[in-house]
Order: structure tokens, then C-alpha cells, then sequence
């Protein structure tokens, strides 16, 4: 089974396969959502244009080794969503076809009854459901008819029970501790984490198991009844932290068993174990104080696999693939000699190799790894590979750059070869000129070399001159890797005439440790001098004009926008800022992952006694006000709960009050991301319409 995170919501049309006519009557009052035919003008990337890109993931090989199943998400701008249909492509790349067409999007799509059949998730007729069809879209029926509704699914390798997670009630309501006020809105609250990400926490996901006999899912057991733990855990967990052995005796799952105060302080998760026949579990990780997630059996089911962190609390430490020996209960760390981490893997089926997607210096690749530790890289190039999969030596792989949204690639692991087979947007990447995106080491302040890419317009000229944006990476710690994002979008950058300074400023993976932890603890150090080491040194080129520059980031990078905006000596003419901290003191109380907190700020403002937290709140882009003066546009969402948006809004009341040029746009109904559509679009374009008036 593939270890990797991440699902792609998606969709299209009209409903294939047997339905009743109440059903049929429901679809046809809900409009459909598909493939656009868009015309791209003077061949230049638009909001219009990005929206209309199709997204592709989950890419699934069949048993055989000869078919590929994958989904794609459609969006519709005037409808305001996304839909998400399925696919099945020849390994070969020929014979495309989709085979669903409905208002409803499939997710969590498998192959199953050895490729005869497809299971999927689909909430055709009110709530998410198990679903089955043939491989051509026919034939289509539910299968489950769970009252909670199912949100991730895996069948067991017989497929004579499956394990599904479903929400449950958490906590009390007022209503609970009084009857008599069932009307009363407002929530009593005892302990920290009382809301997490973008919602106040009031149900969490269970693992149930149930029988399946090919045409129906049994009655459903909770196989954490009593239990008060999120599994899979909240907000990117999904049905990737579940593993059936290949007996099909043993369940293992990553949970994280802490509640309040207690589980807000601690990213300290487990690898649990469940036995089917007698409902007993064990901890495969207890005393492995760090993120234990993704386990994974080996085919032979002598081992398990999974992905640990080594330190309780931080949530960015270096990703570690462990293989636990089930008979001995041996543990080896496979990457102990690998400095980057192992963001997914996947058992080969000698069960003596994985294969493993990992980023080293900003692209990130397929690699092979033994029980040795020995190891190699399998592609090249400049791209990062999302998501794989590999049925019997065949390997198939979600491939993307700054330069190409994601296509689904066939790769030969043993030479690197890789071959195109789904082709989703070259209708409109054929239309568009795209900017060239080219690496550039440069000399930081303190002298090491720093990858940074620069990005540069369509049709570039370099005896012109152009307005430059330096682009300062969230996360804190999340790589300038070769990402297509649909927001922070560089081809669409680049398109406005903007050259794009991208660097791996200091705190970023993929460049080995010690260059990733220098940031903890130290938010106005190094790394913003890493900053600006990047845009002077490109500033220099005669094509860029050095009196037209601007800096752009989110999260941590709107941190960072907030922080230059105090500091930047004049360098800049423009900035823009989205869900940005601008007050560390005010973050420290207000964000709900307290480990976060207490890890990258170095503990609570308070404790005068602890150096490292008072040189982090010392540099709070608050205390530089008294120095801004340069127009500043500020976004941000009013769901998001881990940067609160009183921080965007306090930073343009300051700029306001400063009587500095300042905008603010702000969504009630939107996180720390900006999800839907038309709030997307907009975004862009008040996005634009800032810089150039501030930079042409």
C-alpha cells in the first residue's frame, strides 16, 4: 500500500451506472462540474486560467500492473467548488478514459475483487458512502449505509472486512449539562484545545471495523470505543495512518492519545497495534517520543514501516523511515545516514526494499532503500514527485514544477526513465508561454550557499527592466521546492511581468539539519538576513530595476513580510502580507498547537529567565512600526484558528494609524488557506492590483 499524504478534492458530469429514479431526479437539479475550454490570452497565465487547471492525484496501478486509476478535481469559478471524477488510463498511456460523471466527487477510489471492481466514496444521495462499480463506470451501487457518514475507508487483503473512520460526538454541549436551555449557543470551555485549525473541536474521527461481503458492509465496531483521541489525527491525517497485516490478523494505526492542554503541549503520536480476533492493543512505539505516523506491513508481513520523528514537541523534525522486525521487535532506522526526510515510501515485494519520495536541495525525487540502509536516487531532474504508487516492479508517480501543474508519469525504477501517460492540461499548457524557473546558488551573510530559484516572465527580455518580488516561504519549515501551488503561484508571478526571488532562505528542509533548526528560535535572525542576501544579490542584474521591488509571503512568510516591512533599509516599495503573525506575544496565547509555539519561539514571554524566548519575542514586527513606511496589503481569514485574523487586522490598523498606504482583505469564510474559488480569484487580483500600483 502507498504511504503518502494527501487527497485532492474533485468532479464532472451526468451519472453512469444503476440508480434509482429518486436519485437521478436529486443529480439532475445539481449542475455539473468538467474539463473547461478555455482560451488562454496572449498566452498568458490568469486567475481564470489557473482555476481551470485539472488537479490530479491518488494515481492507483491495478493488480495486473496494467491500469492506472487516478482522480482529477475540476473547478468551477461561477459555481463557486470543485468536483473530483475518476480515471483509468492504460500504464502505457493509451485508452483514457472517465468513468465517473456526476455532481457528487469520488474519493479514497481502490481497485478491488483483483481488478474486476472499483471502491470509492461518494455522497450520492445525502452522506458519504462505500460505493462499488466496474472499472469502465458501470454497474455502480452503495454498499454501506453508516448514519455517521464514512470519510476514508481500506478494506482488509482478503476484503472480507474493512476499517473506516467516522466522525463522533466529542465533549458536552451546554445543552448536555443543561437540558433546559436547548436553544443556548454558547460553549463552556475547561481545557486548551478547544478549537484546532478551523473548527472548534466538538467531534473527532474513530476507526471502525466492519464485515464485507462484496455487496455490503456489515455493522460497524468502534475499535477506540471510549476512547477521547482524534485517529486519524487532525487536520492531514487520513486513511494513509491505517495498515492492515497481510493475514489480515492486525491493524495498526497512528494516534496520538492525549486530550487539552496535554495534547496541545506534545506532537508525541504512536504507532498502535490491533488484534482483530481479541480487540487487544499495543503500542509498537512506546518510548519514541516524536510524530510516529504512516505504518505500512511488508508484503512478506515480517516487518512494519513507518515514518518517526525523533523530539516530542516539534513538530519539523526530521522525518525518519523506521522498519520494526515483528518477530524480534527490532527497530532500524533506515535514513539514519540520509539528511533530508522521508516524506512517503512504499514496500517493494522482495519486502527486503521500499521505495521512498524525498526532497534534497529543493526537487524532490523517487528513491530505493534496503534493509541495509543502502540507497539511491531513481529520478532526475528539476520537479518534485508528489505521490506514487508500484504494483509488481511497475511504478506510476504525480509529478509537478514551477514550470507544469501535476501529470501522472509511468516510471521504470530501474534506470529513471519516465513517460507522460495522462496529459490533463496540455489543452491549455499548450497555450501558454511559461517563465522559466532556473536555480541560483547565492552567498549568504555568514557565507554558505543558498539555493534560491529566480523566475523569470514569459517572452524575457534582458534588455529590459523589471520589477522584482522576493517570495518569503511559510511553513516556517517547508521547502521552495519545485511546487505548482494554485495560489502562491510563480507562473502566474511571472506572467505579470514580475521576475521572482525564491530563496531557501535558512529553515528549510531538503538542505540537511543543521541549515533547517537555525530558524527555532531565532524568527529575526539569520534567515531574514538569508533574505535579504537573496534579493540584493539578484537585484544586481541589469534586468532588474532595484527602485521597483516588493515582498510577498503567507504565514510564516506574511511573518516575515511584517518583519522586513521594520527592517528593510528602503529596499522595498511594496508589500503583501496574508495570515501573517505581527505580534509574537499575541500569537503565543491565541494559537491552539501550544508545541509549535513553545518549540520555534523557545517557551512563553513571560519567563524572563529563558534567553531564547526573549530574543524571539524581541523581535516581534510590532515593536518596528515606529519604522514602517512603505504600503502594505494585509489577508487573511477569520476561520483561521492557528493565526488568528485580529493579527492581520492589528497590523493594518498600525499601518492606518501610521498613515501608511494599507489595504485589508478580509474573509470570514476562509482559513489559513483561501479555499474557495471566486475568494481565490479575488485574492489574485486585489493581489495585482496592489503591485502594479505600487511597482509600475
Amino acid at each position: 500500500m502507498n504511504k503518502s499524504i494527501g487527497t485532492i478534492m474533485m468532479a464532472t458530469s451526468v451519472l453512469l451506472g444503476a440508480c434509482t429514479e429518486d436519485t437521478k431526479k436529486e443529480n439532475e437539479t445539481l449542475p455539473l462540474i468538467g474539463r473547461t475550454e478555455i482560451q488562454v490570452p496572449n498566452g498568458r497565465m490568469t486567475p481564470e486560467v489557473l482555476y481551470s487547471m485539472a488537479r490530479l492525484s491518488d494515481a492507483r496501478i491495478s493488480p495486473d500492473g496494467t491500469k492506472v486509476l487516478y482522480g482529477v478535481t475540476f473547478i468551477s469559478i461561477e459555481q463557486n467548488k470543485g468536483n473530483r471524477e475518476l480515471f483509468v488510463v492504460n500504464l502505457d498511456g493509451t485508452d483514457k478514459k472517465q468513468i465517473t460523471q456526476t455532481p457528487q466527487s469520488e474519493q479514497n477510489a481502490v481497485w478491488i475483487n483483483g481488478g474486476k471492481e472499483i471502491a470509492f466514496l461518494s455522497s450520492e444521495g445525502g452522506s458519504s458512502q462505500i460505493w462499488i462499480m466496474n472499472p469502465d463506470g458501470t454497474n455502480r451501487r452503495k454498499v454501506s449505509d453508516y448514519k455517521g457518514g464514512i470519510n476514508g475507508f481500506v478494506l482488509s487483503p482478503d476484503e472480507t472486512q474493512v476499517l473506516f473512520f467516522s466522525d463522533i460526538k466529542y465533549g458536552e454541549r451546554a445543552s448536555d449539562i443543561y437540558p433546559d436551555l436547548p436553544k443556548a449557543t454558547g460553549r463552556i470551555v475547561d481545557d486548551l484545545m478547544y478549537k484546532h485549525w478551523d473548527e472548534w473541536v466538538e467531534t473527532i474521527p474513530h476507526p471502525f471495523l466492519a464485515s464485507f461481503d462484496g455487496q455490503k458492509v456489515g455493522e460497524a465496531k468502534d475499535i477506540m470505543e471510549g476512547e477521547p483521541y482524534e485517529c486519524p489525527m487532525k487536520p492531514f491525517g487520513g486513511i494513509s495512518d491505517f495498515a492492515w497485516s497481510p493475514d489480515g490478523k492486525q491493524i495498526a494505526y497512528a494516534c496520538r492519545k492525549k486530550t487539552g492542554l496535554e495534547y496541545s503541549i506534545s506532537t508525541n503520536s504512536d504507532i498502535y497495534l490491533y488484534d482483530v480476533a481479541t480487540g487487544q492493543t499495543s503500542n509498537l512505539t512506546e518510548g519514541m517520543m516524536g510524530y510516529d505516523t504512516l505504518p505500512s506491513y511488508s508484503p512478506d508481513g515480517k516487518y512494519i514501516a513507518w515514518i518517526s520523528q525523533e523530539r516530542d514537541g516539534y513538530e519539523s523534525d526530521k522525518m525518519r523511515l523506521f522498519v520494526a522486525d515483528r518477530t524480534t521487535g527490532e527497530k532500524t532506522y533506515l535514513t539514519s545516514g540520509f539528511d533530508y526526510n522521508a516524506d512517503s515510501f512504499h514496500w517493494l515485494p522482495d519486502s527486503r526494499s521500499l521505495y521512498m519520495i524525498a526532497c534534497k536541495e529543493a526537487v524532490t525525487h523517487l528513491w530505493e532503500i534496503d534493509l541495509n540502509k543502502q540507497i539511491r536516487q531513481i529520478t532526475t531532474g528539476q520537479y518534485n514527485y508528489i505521490d506514487m504508487d508500484a504494483v509488481n516492479g511497475r511504478v506510476v508517480a504525480i509529478r509537478q514544477s514551477h514550470e507544469s501543474p501535476s501529470e501522472l508519469f509511468a516510471v521504470n525504477p530501474a534506470i529513471g526513465e519516465v513517460a507522460e501517460i495522462s496529459f490533463e492540461n496540455k489543452p491549455i499548457m499548450d497555450q501558454l508561454t511559461v517563465g522559466k524557473s532556473e536555480p541560483r546558488w547565492i552567498k549568504t551573510s555568514d557565507g554558505k550557499q543558498m539555493l534560491t530559484w529566480v523566475i523569470y516572465p514569459p517572452n524575457f527580455d534582458p534588455d529590459k527592466k523589471y520589477p522584482a518580488l522576493l517570495y518569503c516561504q511559510g511553513g516556517p519549515q517547508s521547502t521552495v521546492s519545485q511546487y505548482w501551488s494554485f495560489r502562491w503561484n510563480f507562473q502566474i508571478m511571472a506572467a505579470n511581468d514580475y521576475i521572482i526571488v525564491a530563496p531557501n532562505r535558512r529553515g528549510l528542509p531538503g538542505f540537511g539539519q543543521e541549515w533547517l533548526e537555525q530558524i527555532s528560535g531565532d524568527y529575526g535572525g539569520q534567515n531574514m538576513k538569508d533574505y535579504f542576501a537573496a534579493i540584493d544579490e539578484v537585484a544586481k542584474e541589469p534586468y532588474v530595476d532595484e527602485t521597483r521591488l516588493g515582498a510577498v509571503g503567507a504565514s510564516y512568510g506574511g511573518f516575515s513580510v511584517f518583519w522586513l516591512a521594520g527592517n528593510h533599509q528602503k529596499r522595498f516599495k511594496a508589500f503583501v502580507a496574508h495570515a501573517g503573525i505581527f505580534n509574537l506575544e499575541q500569537q503565543y496565547l491565541e494559537t491552539e498547537e501550544m508545541w509549535f509555539a513553545n518549540w520555534d519561539m523557545g517557551g512563553a514571554y513571560w519567563d524572563k529567565s529563558n534567553a531564547v524566548a526573549q530574543k524571539t519575542f524581541a523581535n516581534s514586527p510590532h515593536l518596528f512600526v515606529d519604522k514602517w513606511d512603505t504600503p502594505i496589503l494585509v489577508t487573511h481569514g477569520e476561520l483561521d484558528y492557528r493565526i488568528l485574523a485580529s493579527q492581520g487586522m492589528s497590523a493594518f490598523n498600525a499601518a492606518k494609524l501610521r498613515g501608511i498606504p494599507a489595504e485589508l482583505l478580509i474573509y470570514p469564510d476562509e482559513n489559513h488557506w483561501i479555499a474557495q474559488p471566486q475568494n481565490g480569484v479575488l485574492f489574485q487580483r486585489v493581489f495585482f492590483n496592489w503591485l502594479d500600483k505600487w511597482l509600475k
